[in-house]
């Protein structure tokens, strides 16, 4: 009877507040993604150069990622500190307030460049909301799995990035086709560029009242409580982190990096590609924008499909060793660019060659992201557990995200609206991953029972 006091996490409850938190926040992040390619450019970074418009935007959209470190400093902070449910209940709102916000804002318009300013001030927000919102998530998926299926249960707060982008999207295109837009597939009309573009971040205030629903009935990890118990909760984590775990913050980072690359090259670039004209002063694929987002939203459904069949396989082999195909893989895929997405002269032929590269794109990136959520915990004991899988993963977002749109649109620019130099780009960034993953021992049977942090805590 007494156990029955605090009952431990039901495994539907952890499952469900890992994911819906994970979904919440990425939503909130491709609506902002998908408004910086079609309407963030006209209402926020209005000037004569179309290109210069998009890079604009685009510099907003990766200045998050800065925000992102900050974040899992402070977030990571308070979670090894005082625990993990109490930092997702705050990055969570923190997250939707400033998303709910962005649909509130004035436009250039009608106030001139305060509004890229606020614009600007509350992506980072953004940032530093999501930079704590990942590591929390996946420590109460990992924490609290049963023995041997630690990766399974991590790679549900992964699953919240597929969830997300088709949320989103398919809020865009239920926007589109209520709002009248005569032949113009793009979402230029003057209903959506007034007020349509609102909807879906305003919208996100319904989903965060859920997630907090969902994380408010949580209860702490019993791997945290023993922790708090032998004492070993440090006053500093991050001091700890960066003493003891500074190889592990190295490696963790570029082990993330070639999923970043890919992650933001099959959403961000690919869309602004895909829906660039073929004769435009940089040239594209020419795709309609409705066309080509359910063309993404195929592939992404490929993204969700494997990034829960990755969790299973990496407990049964070996995050490392699954990790170690994929990112080969991942390299000779960057190498194949030119070949899926050079205009053909058959449209028909040029659709099929874009889905299938699409798909066996986002199948990659959930083969390679679904182990993280796994594998970035599992490098750190559990007294610095947060802050050190939280600090990689966002520091890499910088390396891998913040920086790769611009990248893209810069080297796609250079070779004259050929995309090889990109799949080049992501090619190379593989080769940074392989090399941090050879360095890394494997960490699929790291027991979090004998792995609390007592070496680093006699030691201080």
């Amino acid at each position: 009877m007494s156990t029955a006091v605090k009952p431990a996490n039901p495994r539907s409850r952890v499952i469900l507040a890992s994911l819906v938190g994970t979904t919440i926040e990425f939503y909130d992040f491709y609506a902002y993604a998908t408004a910086a390619v079609l309407v963030f450019p006209v209402l926020f970074f209005p000037s004569d150069n179309d290109t210069a418009s998009l890079l604009a935007s685009f510099a907003v959209f990766g200045a998050a990622m800065v925000a992102r470190p900050i974040g899992a400093m402070v977030f990571g902070h308070f979670g090894d500190r005082y625990g993990r449910k109490a930092t997702l209940v705050a990055s969570l709102l923190t997250m939707g307030i400033a998303t709910f916000i962005i649909g509130l804002l004035p436009t250039f318009q009608q106030i001139g460049w305060v509004a890229p300013l606020l614009l600007l001030i509350l992506r980072l927000a953004q940032g530093f909301a999501l930079g704590g919102e990942w590591s929390g998530a996946a420590l109460v998926a990992t924490e609290n799995a049963p023995k041997g299926k630690r990766a399974w249960y991590g790679s549900f707060p992964q699953l919240g990035a597929p969830l997300g982008f088709i949320i989103a999207n398919f809020i865009f295109l239920g926007i589109n086709w209520a709002l009248p837009h005569g032949e113009n597939p793009s979402l230029q009309s003057e209903a959506f560029l007034a007020w349509g573009w609102r909807i879906p971040f305003l919208f996100s205030a319904v989903m965060v009242i859920i997630g907090l629903w969902v994380r408010l009935k949580l209860v702490e990890s019993d791997t945290f409580k023993r922790a708090e118990q032998k004492g070993i909760i440090r006053k500093m984590p991050l001091a700890t982190v960066f003493r003891h775990h500074w190889k592990h913050l190295i490696l963790g980072t570029f082990i993330m990096l070639a999923t970043y690359v890919l992650f933001y090259l099959m959403t961000n670039f690919t869309l602004a590609y895909g829906t660039a004209a073929t004769d435009a002063d940089v040239p594209g694929a020419g795709f309609g924008y409705t066309d080509f987002v359910l063309m993404q939203i195929v592939g992404v459904v490929f993204f969700g499909i494997f990034t829960l069949l990755s969790g299973p396989v990496a407990d049964a082999i070996g995050r490392r060793t699954l990790l170690l195909w994929v990112t080969g893989a991942i390299i000779v895929f960057g190498l194949t660019f030119n070949v899926f997405l050079m205009p053909q002269i058959d449209p028909q032929f040029t659709g099929a060659l874009t889905q299938a590269f699409l798909v066996f794109g986002f199948m990659l990136m959930g083969i390679t992201f679904g182990p993280m959520g796994a594998m970035l915990p599992e490098l750190f004991p559990t007294n610095v557990r947060y802050s050190g899988s939280a600090i990689a993963y966002n520091v890499s977002s910088i390396l891998g995200a913040a920086i790769a749109p611009l990248i893209a649109l810069k080297l796609w620019e250079f070779a004259g609206g050929e995309p090889w130099l990109v799949g080049l780009y992501l090619s190379a960034m593989g080769v940074l991953t392989f090399i941090a993953l050879i360095l890394t021992k494997e960490t699929k049977d790291n027991d979090y029972e004998d792995d609390l942090g007592l070496a680093a805590a006699v030691e201080l």
